[in-house]
């Protein structure tokens, strides 16, 4: 048995290494402090607290009190929001109890379809089945890879939906977020972005401000540009509070991961502190690595406006094999992306780009020259075809000097295996 459980140790320890030694681009995907790492691991793992602070089913919660009361204070502090609920467990969850709180059975709602950029978890066999809704798709305009705002506009009040879900998987630029809340309000519809992709961005100011520009909820998970563990949170009004909680608490969650609670709040004050500095490299960064791929000879959408204004980057690689084969290919030499739908795709199974984002590397402390460096990389890998092995050689060396977590407060090794895990 005990050789059993250590080669699931050893299988983990190789996972620990391949990323020691790669270069991380999924979009969704973050590293946490080494502080964050260690109160993942504490006794807090172990424990219920249903209910919530000063009125829980158990005893023994005290200090879970405690850390979830600051956790919540913190996040007001950040979003300046009047009503924070940090219980979900993935953003999925919160949409889902964002959906139970604002709408009712076979109520319309609208949201971005999956190949124009949004989240499966929009599909109609997700999320708005669950709550049987008859889900409407928002309209989308490809060469600016964004909502198209003079349909939308005209859709909402002509479609007249309870919800309009804002957010998206592939999110380059800023929602129309403003022009979609004065067409909601004419025919009585209530708006939920979701910000799971950018909610780093928004921390450092760096982004649209939802909560001031006319969203009634926002939604989000808890580690992509937000460097945080995985899990999710919910701003929103005073007015929209009690019911947001009951359709958390007990509708979508019983238990909620008071450990990933914990380590929110570590990350908030990590973000008040540095979220700024961060989200701006961020944008650099991913300006940079967009504008030398361009360069390179990738075809890069929306060059006409920049090409991002977020963490992402989207790539048209049809010439090349396509997503699937193209990532595959960027594994081999230790570079870690995924395969994305365009607009035009027919079918998942046959996706025409890859989808980069730069918020792990920069959390590692990369800027905008170790960008470059990166997008000759993909070049050597996709266009050159050279030998994969010669450039993960070259993308070690690299690599040697970005080890550490930066932009919080301990600063240490982000991906040893944790054998001796301490401050």
């Amino acid at each position: 048995m005990q050789e059993e459980i250590e080669r699931v140790m050893d299988v983990v320890r190789k996972h620990h290494k391949l990323y020691e030694n790669a270069l991380p681009l999924i979009a969704s995907e973050n590293i946490t402090s080494n502080t964050v790492r260690i109160l993942l691991a504490s006794d807090l793992s172990h424990r219920y607290a249903e209910g919530d602070v000063g009125n829980r089913f158990y005893q023994g919660c005290k200090y879970i009190d405690d850390i979830e009361e600051r956790t919540i204070r913190y996040a007001k502090e950040l979003f300046e929001a009047e009503h924070v609920n940090v219980k979900p467990t993935s953003g999925v969850n919160a949409n889902i109890a964002a959906l139970f709180a604002l709408t009712s059975p076979r109520d319309k709602m609208m949201a971005l379809s999956v190949p124009e950029g949004g989240h499966i978890s929009y599909s109609r066999y997700s999320v708005p089945a669950i709550r049987d809704l008859r889900l409407e798709k928002l309209p989308f305009d490809p060469k600016e890879m964004n909502i198209d705002v003079d349909k939308m506009m005209k859709e909402i009040k002509e479609k007249k939906p309870k919800l309009i879900l804002l957010g998206s998987s592939l999110f380059l630029f800023p929602l129309p977020l403003q022009e979609a809340k004065d067409a909601a309000d004419e025919v009585g519809a209530r708006i939920v972005y979701d910000a799971s992709h950018v909610l780093g961005l928004i921390a450092g100011k760096k982004f649209q401000d939802p909560l001031r520009e006319g969203a009634d909820v926002v939604t989000s998970s808890t580690h992509k540009t937000f460097p945080g563990p995985q899990g999710a949170i919910i701003l929103c009004g005073n007015s929209l509070s009690e019911g947001i909680d009951k359709a958390v608490f007990p509708g979508t969650v019983s238990n909620h991961h008071l450990h990933h609670v914990a380590g929110l709040a570590v990350t908030l004050m990590e973000m008040k502190h540095f979220g700024a500095e961060y989200a701006s490299q961020i944008l650099s960064n991913a300006k940079a690595l967009a504008q030398s791929l361009y360069e390179d000879g990738f075809d890069v959408l929306c060059e006409h406006k920049g090409f991002t204004e977020s963490h992402q980057i989207a790539v048209d690689v049809r010439g090349y094999g396509g997503g699937d084969a193209v990532a595959k290919k960027l594994e081999k030499a230790n570079i870690i992306t995924n395969k994305n739908m365009l607009s035009f795709d027919k079918t998942p199974k046959e996706p025409s780009g890859i989808r980069l984002g730069v918020q792990e590397l920069t959390r590692i402390g990369m800027k905008e020259s170790e960008m470059r460096e990166i997008a000759s990389f993909i070049r050597r890998v996709v266009i050159e075809e050279e030998d994969e092995d010669k450039i993960k050689e070259d993308l070690i060396e690299l690599r040697k000097g970005f080890q550490h977590a930066q932009y919080c407060f301990d600063g240490k090794d982000a991906y040893k295996f944790p054998e001796n895990l301490s401050f």
